[in-house]
Parts: structure tokens; sequence; C-alpha cells
């Protein structure tokens, strides 16, 4: 190779300009795959009181429940302060709802995707406590929440055994 040849150097400075490129790309890439796996790590799960005894509702309007004892929050996308868990990553969720009430009195608890209702936990029973439950995987996008509501005029009773729970966890992103 002639060192004065002025397309050498051009076709030498091309494939560092490309290479530059490159390394770009992957490092753009690694720093993308560590941001997914990171956020592959989305679980949790609560129940509705930390200690004690105590009915929830009756009340003159659908509440928002707010789980206080929260065992599992892996990705910190579950708000025990609102009671909301917000995706931090577009993917699919699978969530899992349960609720208690006294003898005589339905149990109900409603999961609530961005302020619209997906599935209903619904029993009851004219003698003894009933408990109902229900699970559903949801596509979320980031930032989308889901939350779980009992509806107006129903109540809820939970204890030291925490029978009132709302769980999630991510499955895979998208």
């Amino acid at each position: 190779m002639d060192p004065t040849c002025a397309c050498d150097t051009d076709e030498s400075s091309f494939d560092i300009q490309k290479m530059k490129a490159e390394l770009m790309q992957l490092r753009a890439e690694i720093k993308q795959l560590q941001t997914e796996n990171k956020v592959r790590k989305v679980a949790f799960s609560a129940a509705l009181l930390e200690s004690g005894d105590k009915f929830f509702g009756p009340f003159n309007t659908d509440t928002t429940l707010v789980y206080k004892y929260v065992t599992t929050n892996f990705g910190h996308g579950y708000n025990s302060t609102t009671g909301i868990f917000t995706a931090p990553v577009k993917g699919v969720y699978h969530f899992e709802i349960f609720a208690l009430c006294d003898s005589g009195h339905p149990a109900e608890a409603y999961l609530m995707k961005n302020g619209c209702g997906v599935f209903m936990a619904h029993e009851s029973s004219s003698s003894g406590c009933t408990t109902a439950g229900n699970a559903v995987s949801l596509s979320l996008e980031s930032g989308d929440v889901v939350y779980v509501v009992l509806p107006a005029s129903r109540k809820l009773y939970d204890n030291h055994h925490r029978h009132n729970t709302f769980s999630g966890h991510l499955l895979f992103t998208l």
C-alpha cells in the first residue's frame, strides 16, 4: 500500500468510521439488554392490613383498596400509599385478587386497568365467611395502572390471616 495514495487513506478512514458506528450500536444494544434485564424483575404481593382486624366499607362510591402489608415489591411498581400498580415496561402481566367478607354479605372486588373494570371477584353465601378470587393476564403499556376497587355498598373483612390480597408479576416484555 502506497502511503501517498489518497484512496488508501480514504478507504482506511471509512473503515474506522464504520467500526466506530458499529461499536456505538453495540454499546446501545448492551445498554438496552441491561435495562430489559433489570425491568424483567417485576413482582408484588400485598394484603389489606398490616395487623389487627377491620371492616372496609360499605362506602357510598366505588373505592380504591389500598393494600398496606407488602410482602414483595420487586421493581417497585406497587405503591402502598395509593394501592396502584404502575407498569414500568410494556409487557404481559398476571394479576390475582382475593376478597373475604363475613356471613350474609357478598365478597366483591373489581380489578381495574386505567379506570376500566377488567374482572370481578364475587362470591356470596348465606352462612359463614365468603371468599372470592379471580386472576387475569393483561397486556400493559409502560405507565398503565392496575388497581382494585371495592364496589359501592359492599364491604370486606380482614384480619391477621390476610385474606384480602392483590398480587401481580411481569410474565414477559413486549
